[in-house]
């Protein structure tokens, strides 16, 4: 069997896998338009909004490209007893995933308000309360893992630096993780979309994905070339333990570094770049998906850079299908 076919059937096995997506919640609304003239009020474009639409954002985003894939699994977080929270649940409601491990804090759910005009972001505004979480949500979120966590092929940990990824929570899920594997004699691969402040919390994940500027805070040294590259991916994966980075690039595609110390580098597949929000996501559940069908770590990275390239491809936070990506793995 070719490599392409071992991948092509690796991607129609998704359907029997299952991932647990924890992390911060977003809401992304758009507001879509046309700009005409300049505001008589100020030097500011009026824009005459023709279409809104609300999206699923942040660790959301990671649980609708694993259900885009054919795969199924759970969502696990904050969101807040207000409006967007609401919206937010029918949303997941819809991928269909149950929404049992979406739990209501008493910060209010994060939005990220995109205007778009002539296809072209005019501004974006964000509402969102960061921070430490109190004691009862993340009791709540503690006890969803502890009774669900086993049901998972997968865990997904996606960071964007809002607080829900504490160190409690890590703390309890790597103990859990590592329950579940000894008492049932099977691999549950962590994937981990990090944030560099919060390096030290992952210590034991399979896979950590940062992008290059990520990848060069986290070890100190700026990535010029790929001897760079190969020094800042060793210190990553010493320092936390993991059996891989991978390190996103753009353009310029992937690096992956594993057990054997060889950095294999993985061109980008993208044909056109039109925007990069949630590439990062798609990666993260293309990786979980592959690694919870079976595949090898380099097949898992094979295949996230292909839907990597296709997402970039697309306006706003976008996601990919099984079929884009059989036909990409097709056309290589």
């Amino acid at each position: 069997m070719t490599k392409v076919n071992t991948l092509h059937r690796a991607v129609t096995g998704f359907e029997k896998v299952r991932v647990l997506v924890i992390g911060d919640i977003i809401v992304d609304q758009f507001i879509w338009g046309a700009v005409s003239r300049i505001s008589p009020e100020a030097p500011v474009p009026v824009v005459n909004v023709n279409k809104e639409e609300f999206l699923l954002g942040g660790s959301a985003n990671v649980l609708k490209n694993i259900y885009s894939l054919g795969g199924t699994g759970a969502l696990c977080g904050i969101i807040g007893n207000d409006v967007m929270g609401g919206q937010l649940v029918e949303l997941v409601s819809k991928l269909p995933a149950p929404v049992e491990g979406l739990v209501r804090g008493e910060r209010p759910t994060t939005v990220k308000t995109r205007v778009v005009a002539q296809g072209q972001q005019v501004v974006r505004f964000d509402r969102e309360k960061t921070g430490v979480l109190s004691k009862r949500p993340l009791g709540e979120m503690i006890e969803y893992l502890e009774n669900h966590l086993a049901d998972f092929d997968a865990v997904i940990v996606s960071d964007y630096s809002k607080g829900v990824i504490n160190e409690p929570l890590m703390i309890r899920l790597h103990q859990l993780r590592r329950d579940i594997m000894n008492r049932e004699g099977r691999n549950l691969p962590m994937i981990v979309d990090p944030k560099p402040a919060n390096l030290h919390r992952f210590i034991g994940a399979t896979v950590i994905t940062p992008n290059n500027h990520e990848a060069s805070l986290m070890s100190g040294m700026e990535i010029r070339d790929d001897r760079a590259l190969l020094v800042a991916a060793r210190h990553i994966k010493e320092d936390i333990g993991c059996e891989a980075v991978l390190i996103t690039r753009g353009e310029s595609g992937m690096a992956l570094l594993q057990e054997d110390d060889q950095l294999v580098t993985i061109p980008t597949m993208a044909k056109e770049v039109y925007d990069v929000t949630g590439a990062g996501d798609t990666v993260a559940a293309t990786l979980a998906l592959g690694l919870g069908a079976g595949c090898s770590m380099s097949e898992s990275a094979v295949m996230a850079n292909h839907a990597a390239g296709i997402v970039v491809g697309k306006v706003g936070t976008a996601s990919v299908t099984a079929d884009e990506l059989c036909n990409a793995l097709q056309a290589e």
